[in-house]
C-alpha cells in the first residue's frame, strides 16, 4: 500500500500540484489526474492504483508538454514526437500524445510544411534552404512536392543583397564572402552567377 502523506493545496508554475507518499514518494500531477484518481492526504493506493496513477501522470505530462511545444512552434508529428522523448516523456506515451493531438485536428504535417516553406521564402532563402528546413523539422518526404511546387524565383533576392554589399566589386575576397552567404542561404551557383552578371551589366550600363 501507498499512502498520501499531503496533496500541495497550490500549483507550481507548470500547473502541477506536488503529491507525497509516506515513503518519500513524490509526484507532481495536473489537476485532473488529482480529481479522476480522487488524491487527498491520508488516502491509501494499492499497487495495482499506484500503478495506473504513474501510467496515468506519464501521458498527462506527454501531453501537456505537447501541446506546450506546438504552441511555441509549428512542428509535425515525428518531430514532436522526437522532442517529447529527448524531454525524457516515455515513448510510447509520447506516440499517444502526438496522435490525440492529431485527433483533435492540432497538429497537421501538410499544414506545417506550408508554413516552414512559406517562411524560407518571407526570408529570402532558396530552395536549397527550403528543403534542408523540411529534412530538419521532419516533414514527410511525401508532402515536400506539394510544399515546394509554387516555390519562387529568388532572383530578386540575389540582387538585392548583392546591391546592399558594393563592395564585392572591387573586392575578391568579399565577392567571394557573398558567394558563400548565398550558398549558405540555400541559392544555387548558377542562380548566383547568373545574379553576378546581372550586377555587372547594370553596373557597366551605369558606368556607360
Amino acid at each position: 500500500m501507498m499512502k498520501i502523506e499531503s496533496v500541495a493545496s497550490q500549483p507550481d508554475r507548470a500547473g502541477r500540484y506536488k503529491v507525497c507518499f509516506e515513503d518519500g514518494t513524490a509526484m507532481r500531477l495536473y489537476r485532473q489526474t488529482v480529481e479522476d484518481f480522487g488524491l487527498y492526504a491520508g488516502r491509501e493506493l494499492t499497487d495495482e492504483e499506484f500503478g495506473r496513477l504513474s501510467e496515468a501522470a506519464g501521458q498527462m505530462s506527454a501531453k501537456m508538454r505537447a501541446v506546450r511545444i506546438i504552441s511555441a512552434s509549428g512542428v509535425t508529428k515525428k518531430e514532436l514526437e522526437h522532442r517529447l522523448i529527448q524531454k525524457g516523456e516515455d515513448p510510447v506515451q509520447a506516440k499517444e500524445a502526438v496522435a490525440w493531438l492529431s485527433e483533435m485536428d492540432l497538429i497537421d504535417d501538410e499544414k506545417t510544411a506550408r508554413q516552414i516553406v512559406e517562411r524560407c521564402i518571407a526570408k529570402g532563402y532558396g530552395l536549397a534552404r527550403a528543403k534542408q528546413a523540411l529534412y530538419e523539422k521532419r516533414v514527410p518526404k511525401h508532402l515536400w512536392e506539394d510544399a515546394l511546387a509554387d516555390y519562387p524565383d529568388q532572383e530578386g533576392h540575389i540582387l538585392s543583397y548583392l546591391e546592399n554589399h558594393p563592395e564585392i566589386r572591387e573586392d575578391r575576397k568579399a565577392r567571394d564572402r557573398a558567394i558563400n552567404a548565398l550558398l549558405r542561404r540555400g541559392h544555387s551557383y548558377s542562380e548566383i552567377r547568373r545574379g553576378m552578371e546581372a550586377l555587372s551589366l547594370q553596373t557597366e550600363e551605369a558606368d556607360g
